[in-house]
């Protein structure tokens, strides 16, 4: 191994040449170059993106070649495009572990074997550089790494995803410079950086020079003093200097008009004050941005400037004087193909897409994200709660949780990266919480890095989960402002807004696991938050799934997850537990996310009048840019529509509105849908981009579903025939024949016209494949041995037939082998003289046993039958737990269309509140079901077993029957795969019910 010091092991050592950190900036030639905020245009900036000459080794004992001098030869490598995880571009091992350390836990010490990534390039800087000092920054580098500069030791430093910046000044040479870096996987700082994600390493983000003169502004700390009225307010811009130099600093509007200006002869440590009179507050709402230029006569530096004040007042957390509820998600830096590298224009995807989803906080789990990320957060309105880049969970697991943060030996450590995270940070306005990290236990070196924090900046509110009152009751928590949770029950969420003797708000951090077909308790947890003024609301964990896109051995792409890539140890697809895919397709989970914490809530106060309550949910804007739109349907087709245009409502008031439809209708089920929607289009979303709606069905004289038409009526009378053929009994009528086998207890065919409509026999079904939420409760359901029950007969009664129908009466159990019956239950099938079959179903439960996954009937209809069409909730998929986001109405769409593509297979798409649906070909031949009672109900070309067997995907075989579920109930999908338990009122636990459904063969052209 080349001579190093061995510092990688060294808690005492986290850098060696390192500059203070400072807050992000990049030093501009001209105001007009600065305005813009490309740093391309800074004649000051250069990019050292780009190709770099690239020699991975297993080991850092390997690396033995004297690589950073400066005549080596290093043409014969590999290139690497930096930035970039070098994971991702084939070398090493693609690891995903969620709390497991990838090492043995022995801190501070990693294993000998350390694997090293070289970096070698060359670069030419500017000729009128010279005589400038020249920095070189690294924004991330996992997880530590040695700097050279034309040969010579630059220096060290550790910590992945905070800044690291060197001046070069003496080492760098006219003409031609050489610079070469070698990255360590693990360090001693591994064991603060074992966050949920995958183990990326490398130079994986931007790296660039900057050349300032001799006497620059190092650093810039602007501070707000808001008067309570808010009618004026001071900026307080304190400056440290390298030299003397003469500071001027302007303050623009968002047109570009100056508003304050100051001056000062600084040298070392100085302030300028501003004086503001009537300041535009900045809010998520509304992100009103001044900007800052600070200039020296020779270099701009520009920064956004949003006012607004943070504080508690009675335990309330408010902006502005405001309490505000926190609508957030917890977000990773992840491209799924990049890793951690994430370009620019993937940044504003993703805010984007929160915004149009009502989103307007984030948390940086669990590390500062791209500091670009903060600037769009600043200018499109986001709440940002940053979080240090420290992580412990391994510790967890190997004995004591809270050994480093007790330690003194590692206090450095971990207050380093308090200091990093919010002297990079401190000037944004987006920032309103720092975060101490996360799941590191809790003890004297968190404390420390409270207290620096709230020392340094005394404008924001100081966060850390670990010190939470369930796990450490009376521990000292002065330097925390906020009491914080993780995935609390319901109970304890309702106890604490109910206590007034909290001084603290209460934050979740995260909650409702979204992972896979979820979450479900959403509304659950939004009642609350809306409901007791302490509880500031909460980040859903989390926003995007952290598949890797890959391939199979032929060539068809999928997204990995943990052990796909022979890595151990690891957690499987805990990492696949986003609102959004990888590549940031919606899931359902996030469309009912939008409507729970909407801006808008619509109630109805008198439908007869068409009199509704529309309240304004948004904490500091009106109404003004939305226009209300509503329909009036009957029976899932509209008959009327209208819009009220814009509404004039204030931040949290409500205004009584009426809809003016004419008509009134004395059968059939009428509904009246408002939605709200944007009048103009913005930054984010185009004009008519929905944020809210609700729903309510209107009073009729007769409220069925569809009037059966007088000839389905004639068809009932019609003569019934049966006949015997050994152990099947033969169901006839003027145009359809039906086999119901005795031995089985059920009809193994149905069909109209010669034409079939059933592949395989008809046959009750109580398991699902379970969802990522099941992953716990499915222990019990197997254990009772619901995922093999099969079907016992005991007694088969056939009715004497009268002329319009016959009835078959069924004693049975569900149950499997090596348990006691799951259940008994009587089935009652009728058969009348339109060829319709009606089933009747009586069950009782088995004492003692967990609640069932679902209960009904499942039809296996041929191959063809692709065509769907029902009458209920959707458009996508619903249940009993997750239906905010759905709308009654009549949809029509194909099987394919059903199917939730999560990326480990799963339980989805189910309609629930279904009333009536068809399932035909092409031709319009199939079967149409009719609920006594709204129903469950699934068209699929896999089977439970099948969803459960594939591990993903590209795994499943498309079936070309469409199986057909009708359940008379399907439990809910909750968040229990990292959070509470299922709620009890949205489990199948009843120990006895009763459950009808009819079928009927149709022709659709002929009906």
């Amino acid at each position: 191994m080349i001579k190093l010091d061995r510092v990688w092991e060294d808690t005492s050592v986290l850098h060696i040449h390192r500059e203070e950190p400072r807050s992000y900036y990049i030093p501009y030639g001209d105001a007009a170059s600065a305005r813009s905020g490309k740093r391309s245009r800074s004649p000051l900036f250069q990019t050292l993106n780009g190709a770099w000459k690239f020699r991975y080794h297993e080991s850092v004992q390997d690396v033995t070649d004297p690589f950073y001098e400066d005549a080596y030869d290093a043409s014969s490598w590999d290139e690497l495009v930096v930035p970039s995880c070098w994971q991702t571009e084939g070398y090493d091992q693609l690891h995903y572990t969620n709390v497991n350390y990838p090492i043995p836990v022995d801190p501070p010490y990693v294993p000998d074997a350390n694997p090293a990534g070289l970096y070698v390039r060359e670069f030419t800087v500017r000729e009128d550089w010279t005589g400038k000092q020249v920095y070189t920054m690294f924004e991330g580098v996992n997880s530590c790494f040695y700097l050279w500069i034309n040969g010579q030791f630059a220096g060290y430093s550790q910590g992945s995803r905070i800044p690291a910046e060197f001046n070069v000044s003496g080492l760098i040479r006219p003409g031609t410079n050489r610079i070469a870096v070698m990255v360590l996987k693990w360090c001693d700082g591994t064991y603060l950086e074992d966050q949920d994600l995958w183990r990326f390493s490398g130079i994986f983000r931007d790296v660039y020079l900057l050349a300032r003169d001799e006497a620059h502004v190092r650093d810039i700390f602007i501070k707000q003093d808001i008067s309570p009225d808010h009618s004026s307010a001071k900026l307080l811009c304190e400056l440290e200097t390298t030299g003397p130099l003469d500071a001027l600093a302007l303050l623009q509007d968002a047109e570009g008009t100056t508003v304050a200006k100051g001056a000062v002869r600084a040298d070392g440590r100085s302030v300028i004050t501003l004086d503001i009179e009537n300041p535009v507050l900045w809010n998520a709402e509304q992100p009103y941005l001044y900007e800052l230029f600070v200039q020296d006569g020779r270099e701009v530096l520009r920064f956004p400037v949003g006012f607004r004040r943070i504080d508690i007042v009675d335990s309330v957390f408010r902006i502005n004087g405001q309490a505000v509820k926190l609508k957030g998600v917890n977000r990773h830096d992840s491209h799924p193909d990049l890793g951690q590298t994430v370009p620019l224009n993937h940044m504003i995807r993703d805010l984007k897409l929160m915004k149009r989803h009502n989103v307007n906080t984030v948390r940086t789990s669990h590390y500062p994200n791209d500091p670009r990320f903060l600037e769009l957060c600043d200018r499109m309105g986001f709440y940002v709660v940053d979080e240090a880049d420290l992580e412990c969970h391994g510790l967890a697991v190997s004995g004591d949780f809270h050994q480093l943060t007790r330690d003194p030996d590692w206090e450095k450590a971990f207050v380093d990266r308090a200091i990093r995270l919010v002297e990079r940070d401190k000037n944004h306005p987006c920032v309103i919480i720092w975060s101490m990290g996360n799941e590191s236990g809790y003890g004297r070196n968190h404390i420390a890095m409270a207290e620096w924090t709230r020392k340094r900046d005394d404008s924001r509110l100081v966060h850390y989960e670990g010190a939470s009152r369930r796990y450490h009751g009376d521990a000292d928590t002065e330097a925390l402002d906020i009491e914080s949770e993780m995935y609390p029950t319901l109970e304890y969420v309702e106890s604490y807004g109910q206590n007034p003797d909290h001084a603290k708000p209460l934050f979740l951090c995260e909650y409702s696991h979204a992972m896979g077909n979820g979450p479900g308790d959403l509304k659950e947890y939004w009642d609350l938050f809306y409901a007791y003024p302490n509880l500031m609301g909460g980040c859903v964990w989390e926003w995007n799934d952290h598949g890797i896109r890959t391939k199979t051995p032929d060539g068809r792409k999928y997204f990995g997850y943990g052990g796909d890539f022979g890595d151990h140890p690891n957690d499987g697809n805990f990492c696949i537990d986003g609102l959004v895919s990888p590549d940031r397709v919606p899931h359902a989970g996030l469309l009912e996310l939008k409507q729970v914490i909407a801006p808008v809530r619509m109630e109805a106060e008198d439908l007869s009048r068409g009199t509704l309550i529309i309240t304004n949910l948004y904490d500091f804007s009106d109404l003004s840019h939305l226009t209300f739109d509503w329909t009036l349907e009957r029976c899932g087709e509209i008959v009327e529509q209208g819009s009220l245009g814009t509404i004039q409502a204030g931040p949290q008031e409500s205004v009584t509105v009426i809809i003016p439809f004419q008509k009134a209708f004395p059968d059939g089920r009428c509904f009246l849908t408002l939605t709200a929607s944007l009048c103009e289009s913005t930054d984010w979303a185009d004009r008519g981009e929905e944020i809210a709606f609700a729903q309510f069905e209107m009073a009729a004289e007769d409220s069925a579903v569809q009037p059966e038409q007088g000839w389905l009526t004639a068809l009932r009378a019609r003569p019934v025939h049966v006949a015997e053929d050994g152990a099947q009994l033969i169901v006839t009528g003027m145009d359809f024949r039906h086999v119901f086998d005795r031995n089985l207890g059920t009809f193994v065919r149905i069909s109209k016209q010669g034409v079939d409509m059933l592949a395989a026999p008809l046959s009750f079904s109580i398991w699902r494949a379970p969802t990522d939420n099941d992953r716990n409760v499915q222990r019990q359901w197997k254990d009772a041995g619901y995922h093999r029950a099969g079907t016992k007969l005991y007694q088969v009664r056939v009715s004497e037939p009268q002329d319009d129908a016959i009835e078959m009466t069924v004693d049975f159990s569900l149950g499997g082998y090596m348990k006691h019956p799951v259940l008994h239950g009587q089935a009652v099938w009728r058969v009348d003289g339109s060829g319709e079959i009606a089933l009747a179903t009586s069950v009782k439960l088995r004492e003692g046993l967990p609640f069932l996954p679902r209960f009904g009937l499942k039809a296996v209809m041929p191959a063809g039958t692709e065509e769907v069409e029902y009458f209920g909730l959707g458009p996508h998929a619903s249940y009993v737990d997750k239906r905010q986001s759905v709308r009654v109405g009549k949809y029509l769409l194909r099987v394919d269309d059903m199917f939730e593509p999560y990326i480990m297979p799963q339980e989805n798409g189910s309609r629930y509140g279904t009333e009536w649906a068809t399932v035909t070909s092409e031709r319009g031949m199939g079967l149409a079901f009719h609920g006594n009672a709204p129903f469950s109900f699934n068209a699929s070309h896999y089977s439970p077993e099948d969803l459960e067997e594939a591990a993903h995907l590209h795994q499943l075989v498309k079936r070309k029957e469409t199986i057909v579920h009708l359940d008379y109930k399907m439990s809910g999908v909750g968040s229990n795969s990292c959070g509470p338990e299922l709620l009890e009122k949205y489990r199948l636990d009843e120990r006895e019910f009763e459950f009808s459904i009819r079928l009927r063969p149709v022709f659709k052209e002929d009906e």
